[in-house]
């Protein structure tokens, strides 16, 4: 029984179970409060500034389209058809006919003995003559005018620009045989960069007359009211100027659209064709003076191919 009494009541001095319990809440309560370790529990510490949003990748460029119509849409379907003026020698050509493939260049023995060139219009704007030169090409020809209302806004920097460099040069005129005469036209020409000079550096104009790139193939016209067209300019630009001008076209366009007119064999004749040979000329000439074997080359797509040596070029253009 004594054992049991010690066991049950507390001993003098020594604190009551709930006694002790007090006395460890009042020890905690007692202890420091710690730092949140959120910003927001320290009014003290200034918040960390917000992370920045990551910006959206900005979005790819958009291809530059080439100039004119593609020439995967059909002749003549509206997205095919390009703002009058804006026609370039080889559109309707390459429209028709195609885009040559890098592969179409000229083998290595039908361009031994003839000489490089290239032809321009609005569509190139600023020309790399220099990168041209050094790279063999030693003449060119610049789009002046179209119809009877157009004329080239970088013609005199383009025109001049091939001289600058050492080229000789010359002009080139789209036809539009549907919005104004031959004669009406090969006047226009004349008068606004078309002419044609003696020294060597000056070569004589082009008619440009090939598939056309508004409409009609033909223009509406029949092949005797063409013919009599082409014949119309070509009597005026010589009239005007002393010289024959060049025809550009390709045997498909004249022998469908002139029915294989044979009358103007005594111009010279700018073949167009994509391909690694001439092909098949137009009715009524034996040789061409000069082909345009490709719309795909280095710096202006279409480059060209004088049918002689550089001395024969200059021969040329003297008359």
């Amino acid at each position: 029984m004594e054992c049991v009494r010690r066991s049950i009541i507390p001993r003098p001095g020594r604190p009551r179970p709930r006694l002790r319990l007090a006395a460890v809440l009042l020890t905690l309560l007692a202890l420091p409060v710690l730092p949140a370790a959120s910003a927001a529990a320290d009014p003290a510490r200034p918040a960390p500034p917000a992370r920045p949003a990551r910006p959206a990748p900005p979005a790819p460029p958009a291809l530059l389209a080439p100039p004119g119509p593609s020439v995967l849409a059909p002749p003549g379907s509206p997205e095919s058809v390009p703002v009058r003026g804006n026609a370039y020698m080889g559109m309707g050509v390459a429209a028709h006919e195609g885009a040559a493939a890098p592969s179409g260049a000229p083998a290595p023995a039908t361009r031994a003995g003839q000489t490089e060139g290239v032809d321009v219009s609005s569509h190139q704007q600023d020309v790399a003559w220099s990168t041209l030169w050094r790279s063999g090409t030693r003449w060119a020809y610049t789009k002046a005018t179209e119809g009877t209302s157009y004329t080239n806004p970088y013609f005199s920097q383009q025109y001049s620009g091939a001289y600058g460099v050492g080229m000789v040069r010359g002009a080139y005129h789209f036809a539009a045989p549907d919005s104004g005469s031959g004669a009406a036209q090969a006047d226009y020409f004349v008068d606004h960069g078309g002419g044609w000079s003696g020294g060597g550096r000056t070569l004589p104009g082009v008619l440009d007359i090939e598939w056309n790139p508004y409409g009609d193939s033909c223009y509406g016209k029949s092949a005797d009211a063409m013919t009599g067209w082409i014949g119309d300019f070509l009597s005026r630009y010589k009239a005007r100027t002393g010289r024959d001008a060049v025809i550009y076209t390709s045997a498909s366009w004249w022998n469908s659209c002139t029915g294989g007119y044979r009358g103007f064999a005594a111009n010279p004749l700018w073949v167009a064709r994509y391909a690694s040979s001439a092909g098949e000329l137009p009715a009524g000439w034996p040789a061409y003076t000069m082909w345009q074997y490709t719309s795909t080359g280095p710096t202006v797509g279409d480059h060209d191919r004088f049918n002689g040596s550089p001395d024969a070029l200059g021969q040329f253009a003297a008359g």
